[in-house]
């Protein structure tokens, strides 16, 4: 036998879906506001244009509401009953109240950097380009001979601290006898922030040859990773910076240039990401306003000079959680239960607007390959088995760079390839140390210029 709501109850339920509805409207004109002026000024102006619109509405939508019942019933003049004249507002309300969460701060809006590591002292360069970097030096240490030659280490990210992680990996190469430095690119970790507009892959290229400047010390060997990797590309195919660079290690590289990042690839064996766990912590994306301006920033709906948020507020706001299957993507399927914590909720520090800004200057460039082709750095080529990064990134290296002497696939692994699991670390630093002493590869050197496509094809 079939049962009915009481009619009563039907309509309720009805005039509350309708609220909800016209609340969503309001909101959905905010956030298209919002987007129209780049956030503007918090996003107030657009908050307080769509509560004028939506206010001027409930106003007229109460002029016109239903009589009271009891006024019909008695014969009364037919004025709206107060309820019939409120009910419009419930909906401008919700709305005002969800518009304002995304305009008002909840994380400082003043920097604040990460505390300094208890292994490292940080130092703080000024370089010629203007920007003021966090510098890590790791003097030789261990029983066997000391290398001459200074190794620079470039991150990922590209606007990131360097992970507790790589931390340890630095230290690991030290103990074998080089004399190991590095800095966290401007707007990462504990260096200074920059301008928006200041945030360019040809910027973070110049930097690197300040860097390598300020050190003063002749050429440096260079070990750039993921974006770093980007960045040592970069920096191989211009004459004046390459000059400073006595040999190149380029470890997961992300795209070179604009052709690069829109070519059609895939990636490598299958890796953790959504698989794993998902990460512990606070995540700012649960929060409104992050959520809304980190999303829109993502879609490209909002610009990384937003005025809804200040990079400052951003880069505080944002925290290890929020990058959940980004960091299990760097990990091998089979150890996607046993990820490491690579920083510590205290050491982690990511610009998301500084980073995607530029990500968008690589996408943007035009091809750098015919002067890589000119390059006559000697470089190495870091593959990893599990890589998450798309392979024609990978081999457009291999492909136009003509120095490149060696690739080494390395099996096992992800895209984070040393990552204290196993003996990744050990292996990692030593396909690094022999090429850097110019002995045998420990592991075959694999693909080739030759192999590219078959390399390709079998999806490796």
């Amino acid at each position: 036998m079939l049962t009915f709501a009481p009619p009563r109850l039907a309509r309720a339920a009805g005039r509350l879906l309708l609220a909800l509805a016209v609340a969503a409207g309001w909101i959905l004109l905010f956030l298209t506001l919002l987007v129209l002026m780049d956030g503007a000024a918090s996003g107030i102006p657009a908050w307080l244009a769509t509560f004028a619109v939506a206010t001027a509405v409930a106003v007229r939508r109460g002029r016109r509401a239903r009589p009271s019942r009891d006024g019909r019933a008695r014969g009364l003049p037919t004025r709206p009953s107060r309820s019939s004249r409120l009910a419009p507002f419930l909906p401008v309300a919700v709305a005002a109240a969800l518009a304002a969460s995304v305009c008002v701060p909840t994380a400082p809006t003043e920097r604040r950097y990460p505390p300094d590591l208890p292994f490292v002292t940080t130092q703080h360069w000024r370089l010629a380009t203007g920007s003021r970097v966090a510098v890590y030096h790791y003097p030789p240490e261990g029983t066997g001979g000391r290398h001459p030659v200074p190794l620079v280490y470039l991150n990922g990210g590209p606007v990131r601290g360097i992970s507790v992680l790589d931390h340890r990996f630095l230290r690991l190469l030290a103990g074998q006898g080089y004399d190991v430095y590095a800095f966290e690119q401007a707007g990462g970790g504990r260096s200074d922030l920059l301008p928006m507009a200041q945030y360019t892959i040809s910027r973070t290229v110049r930097d690197l040859a300040a860097f390598l400047d300020r050190l003063g010390k002749g050429r440096a060997d260079v070990l750039g990773f993921s974006s770093g990797g980007t960045v040592l590309t970069r920096a191989l195919a211009d004459p004046r910076v390459a000059a400073r660079v006595h040999r190149a290690i380029i470890a997961e590289p992300g795209p070179m240039d604009g052709p690069t990042a829109h070519a059609p690839g895939h990636r490598g064996r299958p890796s953790a990401r959504g698989l794993a766990p998902a990460p512990s912590g606070p995540r700012s994306t649960r929060t409104p306003r992050y959520a809304v301006v980190f999303g829109l920033m993502r879609l490209g709906l909002l610009s990384p000079g937003t005025g809804l948020i200040g990079q400052a507020e951003g880069d505080n706001a944002f925290t290890a959680a929020d990058l959940g299957g980004d960091t299990a993507s760097g990990y091998c399927a089979r150890d996607a239960h046993r990820i490491p914590v690579e920083d510590t909720a205290r050491t982690f520090s990511f610009s998301p607007a500084a980073s995607l800004r530029v990500q968008r200057t690589v996408e943007d460039s035009p091809s750098i390959a015919a002067r890589l082709g000119r390059s006559r750095t000697p470089a190495m080529l870091m593959i990893a088995e599990c890589s998450s990064q798309v392979r024609q990134w990978e081999t457009a290296v291999l492909a136009d760079d003509p120095a490149v002497r060696r690739t080494q696939y390395m099996p096992g692994v992800g895209h984070h390839m040393w990552n204290g699991l196993d003996d990744n670390n050990r292996r990692a630093a030593a396909v690094i140390t022999a090429f850097l002493q110019d002995r045998p590869a420990p592991l075959p050197d694999y693909p080739s210029r030759a192999d590219i496509p078959a390399f390709l094809r079998d999806h490796r």
